[in-house]
């Protein structure tokens, strides 16, 4: 009883030299996340928030184990929290074991910082798509999740007709109806978004990215992928090559296959 006792007259005074953080910014970020706010995130991450130690309490004394410790912490939160709000249970932790098990290969702080942000925007990325196709209809919502499930294939109007059970001209004219957008505008628009974190994140060749979604050659996808961010392939990677993850909808896709 007396060793109990003197345990925990440790842990209180340990507890006297740690302030823990408003429980509310916390939330807000948590929140932040579940909403799918994309740029409250990504200024989140900018700001290096996940190494600000400050606060957030002490569950090892070795600092990247430390911060593995608040990673799976987050995670727990973060997929549970997005359930709430709308994301399928077996998709929101599956997506958690994912990113859990990353942390196995994880060997330096400056890692451990990549992994969370990645898994901070993936999160909040879906939960944007989730958030935006709310309001669309039934067959819009299921045209969504064929082309992100399918962003690899070349897709058609004719496939998200077959798929919805309705006909080519009545998806056509929900696109437009509803997004304001033709379908094939959509789906290149989504191909080329996805492209642009195998840009940053990878090495894979030019010809391998065109080939990977289905673009008809390399020299196609370089036109459109300069008519839609005013850069070449070439010169984005050399801009962006290893910068913050870009977490946007389509982006997400590739990492969790």
């Amino acid at each position: 009883m007396g060793s109990y006792n003197n345990n925990l007259l440790r842990i209180d005074d340990e507890d006297e030299a740690i302030v823990h953080r408003h429980q509310n910014a916390e939330l807000l970020f948590y929140q932040q996340v579940a909403k799918g706010d994309i740029e409250a995130i990504r200024e989140n991450c900018a700001k290096h928030e996940f190494l600000n130690q400050a606060g957030v309490g002490l569950l090892s004394k070795n600092p990247l184990q430390n911060l593995k410790y608040h990673f799976v912490v987050s995670v727990a939160l973060i997929s549970r929290l997005c359930v709430d709000n709308g994301m399928e249970m077996e998709k929101s932790y599956r997506l958690s074991d994912y990113y859990i098990q990353q942390l196995d290969d994880i060997n330096s702080i400056e890692r451990m910082e990549e992994l969370h942000d990645k898994m901070v925007m993936d999160y909040t990325g879906k939960m944007k798509i989730i958030r935006q196709n709310a309001g669309l209809s039934r067959p819009m919502t299921e045209c969504m999740n064929y082309i992100y499930s399918h962003l690899k294939e070349r897709i058609t109007v004719k496939d998200l007709a077959e798929y919805t059970s309705n006909s080519a001209s009545y998806i056509s004219r929900l696109f437009k109806d509803e997004l304001g957008v033709s379908t094939s505008d959509y789906i290149r628009t989504a191909k080329l978004e996805a492209s642009k974190n195998l840009l940053r994140y990878s090495d894979y060749s030019l010809v391998d990215i065109a080939n990977y979604f289905s673009f008809t050659s390399q020299s196609h996808f370089c036109q459109l992928f300069q008519k839609e961010t005013g850069l070449t392939p070439k010169k984005y990677r050399e801009k962006f090559y290893g910068t913050h993850w870009k977490g946007t909808e389509a982006d997400i896709m590739k990492i969790t296959e």
